[in-house]
C-alpha cells in the first residue's frame, strides 16, 4: 500500500496546513499490531482482518481493492493456471513447468515474508493454511524483490500486487481470466482483496477521522485510482 497511501498522505497535507503525516510502510501484521498497542492512529491491511482481530475492537474500512498478479518471466509460455494449479505449485505437489504445459524446467518459488499482507492474501484466496518455506527458493520482503527475482529467472514464479505490475515481468491470467482494474472490481478475477484502514474503536482522534474521510473522498479515489487500484466508488 506504500505507494496510494504516500500519494493521499502528501495530497492530505497540502490541503490541511498544520497536519502532519507520517508514514511507516511496514508489513500488515506490524501495522495491525500498532494501531492496536496505541502506537499509532492509523493501520493499514492488504488483508482482510481476522475474526480475533475485529473481536478485540479493531474496526476496518476498505479504501481500495487490488488484485494479486501472479507474474512469471516473459521468457516463460505458460499463460494461465487455474487456482487449484497454483495452490499445488506452491505446496510442491507441482514441481515443473512441463507438468502444466510449460519448459521442462524445475519451477522457482518465489514468495514474501512472514507477516506480509500479500502472502495472507495468498494463502487465504488459494486455500493454503501455510506457505510451506522449503519449497520456497527466495523469500522477499518487498514487492520490488519478487519482481527482481522473477526477472532474473525463466523458471520464476511469484505474487505481486496488481497496482505494483511491471513490465519487466508477465501476469498469467488465473482461470481464463486476466488482472485488470475491470476484473477484481466486478469479481471475476479470482485473487483479489481488500485496502484496509485500521482503527480502533472509539480511539480515533479528529485529524485521524479527517484523512480516512479525505481518502474514501472523491479527490482521496481519484489518487487511488490514479496509482493503479481499484476505487470503492
Amino acid at each position: 500500500m506504500e505507494k496510494v497511501i504516500g500519494a493521499l498522505g502528501e495530497a492530505f497535507m497540502e490541503a490541511n496546513s498544520g497536519v502532519n503525516f507520517t508514514y511507516n510502510p511496514t508489513g500488515s501484521g506490524s501495522g495491525i499490531t500498532a494501531v492496536s498497542e496505541g502506537r499509532c492512529d492509523i493501520g493499514l491491511s492488504s488483508r482482510a482482518l481476522k475474526d480475533s482481530e475485529v473481536a478485540s475492537g479493531l474496526v476496518g474500512t476498505v479504501l481500495a481493492y487490488d488484485g494479486i498478479a501472479m507474474i512469471v518471466n516473459p521468457a516463460n509460455t505458460v499463460e494461465d493456471l487455474d487456482i487449484e494449479t497454483i495452490a499445488k505449485i506452491y505446496t510442491g505437489e507441482i514441481t515443473n513447468w512441463s507438468e502444466v504445459g510449460g519448459a521442462d524446467a524445475e519451477i522457482v518459488l518465489v514468495g514474501r515474508e512472514a507477516g506480509s499482507g500479500t502472502r495472507s492474501a495468498v494463502e487465504e484466496l488459494l486455500g493454503l493454511e501455510d506457505v510451506d518455506e522449503s519449497f520456497v527458493a527466495g523469500v522477499m520482503d518487498a514487492t520490488s524483490g519478487v519482481i527482481q527475482s522473477v526477472k532474473g529467472n525463466d523458471a520464476a514464479i511469484g505474487y505481486i500486487s496488481y497496482g505494483s505490475m511491471s513490465t519487466d515481468v508477465k501476469a498469467l491470467q488465473v482461470d481464463g481470466v486476466a488482472c485488470s482494474a475491470e476484473t477484481v472490481k466486478d469479481g471475476s478475477y479470482a485473487i483479489s482483496r481488500p485496502f484496509l484502514v485500521v482503527t480502533k474503536e472509539g480511539s480515533t482522534n479528529e485529524a485521524a477521522q479527517k484523512f480516512i474521510d479525505y481518502m474514501l473522498s472523491d479527490a482521496g479515489q481519484k489518487i487511488v485510482t490514479d496509482s493503479n487500484y481499484v476505487s470503492v466508488k
